[in-house]
């Protein structure tokens, strides 16, 4: 066990000794009309309750005979199970539907702690410093703050099928992150610029241009009306996307632990670059913040090229014109930038059996479609069939794209993973704010690129 987890482990429990794999606690049984009896035991940090008739049941049960067992993992003693999450009010509340479910069904009480997206991250951070995490988290990254912390979530995996691509695991096999959803970076058109300008676009999954072609078309909108032809967020997460579509492997460590990249990185940037001219594209966007969605939602844009979570907000939000989803443009490569969205994570504790009972609950088929189909998910469970209504024609497309991905979008991502897993990150984000100083003609491409990958090999290799 390496330090950091075992500092962890120490502070969470400062008396009593525990195995690598294990974590002591007290477990609470109620027996007959006697009341409760606390019982100590050391419970695995592999046993997890998949189905409710291992683990803590089978500790509980033996603690006294004739009685009756408490809430899983002592839940009625302790009080409600805390689960901290980010935007769910924004998606649909799906996560509050569940849990209000789920108390009907167990009588279990989870609390929903909806905390602001930039607040989460410092929320737990402090938590997991003053002994008080909550008993579960939807996460955007595992932390290494708390990563020591959380309970082996494997067999809930295995069991439901969820994406074992997009979890966080340790060399071990131990799973410390289930991902809840997947998002995907795709292209947005303002439907009735580009049909009163007469110009045609790719249609359905199987459509397909290049970015040339895209352009071109574009131009043409924005010509017969449009105030910019195109908006792109502001996020390496889809520039990510824009240069595996012309080719690029990213940067990525060689034998030496040195950073390297293709040409097609470079070909890409300048291309990017280029469009970046405050005529097309508002450069405001990237060197001023300025909010792309919001500019889309104007009606002055003919594309936006974000991603699925913007589905929900389109629906509700545009009435003046129509929009439409469409496959991204590739040049060659079909390609999107997609990933978990956000992940679930337990924290071992005396509540650690309950939480994971809710968290394998959530995941079965029918309770996870219904969770999905509330909140607008890309699923990551296998077999489920969710229900986007009149927005299904947008969530297939998305799907497809994943679906025809090159391999390349995983590889990175399983290597981002084990950086997570490793509690390895950059100061800041180095492909934006690289690319941020070459539209701003502090640096050239070759620079930039040369920089990007210095601080990687300094983040991920030393």
């Amino acid at each position: 066990m390496d330090q950091r987890r075992a500092a962890v482990l120490r502070s969470r429990s400062a008396t009593t000794p525990v195995a690598d794999n294990e974590v002591a606690g007290p477990v609470w049984a109620r027996c007959g009309n006697e009341g409760s009896v606390l019982t100590t035991t050391s419970i695995s940090r592999r046993s997890v309750i998949i189905g409710g008739v291992t683990g803590l049941a089978a500790v509980t049960t033996s603690a006294c005979s004739g009685g009756e067992s408490a809430a899983p993992g002592g839940a009625a003693e302790t009080g409600p199970l805390q689960f901290f999450l980010s935007g769910d009010a924004n998606q649909g509340g799906g996560f509050a539907a569940m849990a209000a479910r789920y108390q009907q069904e167990t009588g279990v009480t989870v609390e929903i702690i909806d905390v602001a997206n930039d607040d989460l991250k410092t929320r737990l951070r402090n938590a997991a410093q003053a002994d008080s995490l909550p008993a579960l988290a939807r996460v955007g990254a595992v932390d290494p703050v708390w990563s020591g912390a959380v309970v082996d979530l494997a067999e809930i995996q295995t069991a439901h099928g969820v994406d074992p691509r997009l979890s966080a695991v340790e060399e071990d096999g131990t799973v410390l992150s289930l991902p809840t959803d997947l998002t995907a970076v795709g292209m947005y058109l303002n439907k009735t610029l580009w049909d009163e300008a007469g110009v045609e676009y790719p249609t359905g999954p199987q459509g397909s241009w290049t970015w040339d072609e895209f352009v071109a078309a574009a131009r043409e909108v924005k010509d017969a009306g449009a105030r910019f032809g195109l908006v792109i967020d502001a996020s390496s997460h889809r520039l990510k996307s824009f240069l595996y579509e012309f080719g690029s492997t990213l940067f990525q460590p060689g034998p030496d632990g040195t950073f390297t990249t293709n040409e097609a990185t470079r070909t890409a940037l300048e291309y990017f670059y280029d469009l970046n001219d405050d005529e097309f594209m508002p450069r405001s966007v990237w060197l001023s913040q300025a909010d792309g969605n919001a500019l889309f939602k104007s009606g002055d844009v003919a594309a936006y090229y974000s991603g699925s979570w913007q589905i929900a907000d389109f629906s509700e939000n545009i009435t003046d014109f129509e929009w439409v989803s469409v496959v991204a443009p590739s040049q060659p490569v079909r390609a999107v930038q997609y990933g978990n969205a956000a992940s679930i994570v337990v924290f071992e504790g005396e509540q650690e059996e309950a939480a994971t009972e809710f968290v394998n609950w959530l995941f079965t088929k029918e309770n996870y479609q219904e969770l999905a189909t509330t909140s607008g998910f890309l699923p990551t469970v296998s077999g489920v069939d969710v229900d986007y209504g009149e927005n299904s024609e947008a969530f297939d497309l998305y799907n497809a794209e994943i679906e025809a991905s090159a391999p390349i979008v995983a590889e990175i991502k399983a290597l981002e993973l084990s950086w997570e897993v490793q509690g390895l990150a950059t100061e800041g984000d180095p492909l934006r704010d690289e690319v941020v100083k070459y539209l701003n003609d502090q640096q050239t491409v070759d620079e930039c690129i040369a920089n990007v990958n210095a601080l990687m090999t300094e983040a991920f290799s030393a």
